[in-house]
């Protein structure tokens, strides 16, 4: 049985700092794309960044770009999510994801339908 579990979430002051890390098992997990989304309520769920099973391949989306940076450790199955510059915008309910087909990349980012297993969730709110 696949677990994904996330940890890391919290609240923080607008500019400030987060590491959100997700261990994952039952898997091979170096032979997955894994993905960080988030989920503003009543907002449609969204990728944030996507990563390849190997590491060496990332995507993230244009609004947290040179401020969020996704790094996986296939040695320890964990996948993390270094957030930085934090922004109120940023505040919603972040999933660890694992791509349901391994060895896949897609250039643009992980569509929501290729989501094989997720996480149950973390929270972080950015205050002012």
């Amino acid at each position: 049985q696949v677990q994904v579990v996330e940890s890391g979430g919290g609240s923080v002051e607008v500019g400030g700092s987060l590491t959100l890390s997700c261990t994952v098992s039952g898997l091979s997990f170096d032979e997955y794309g894994m993905a960080w989304l988030r989920q503003i309520p009543e907002k449609k769920r969204e990728v944030v960044s996507h990563i390849s099973h190997s590491g060496m391949t990332t995507y993230e989306i244009d609004s947290v770009k040179g401020r969020f940076t996704i790094t996986r450790e296939n040695a320890k199955n964990t996948l993390y999510l270094r957030m930085t510059r934090l922004e109120t915008e940023d505040t919603a309910v972040y999933y660890c994801a694992v791509d349901g087909a391994p060895r896949r990349w897609r250039t643009g980012g992980l569509w929501l339908s290729d989501i094989g297993h997720w996480g149950q969730g973390t929270q972080v709110t950015v205050g002012s």
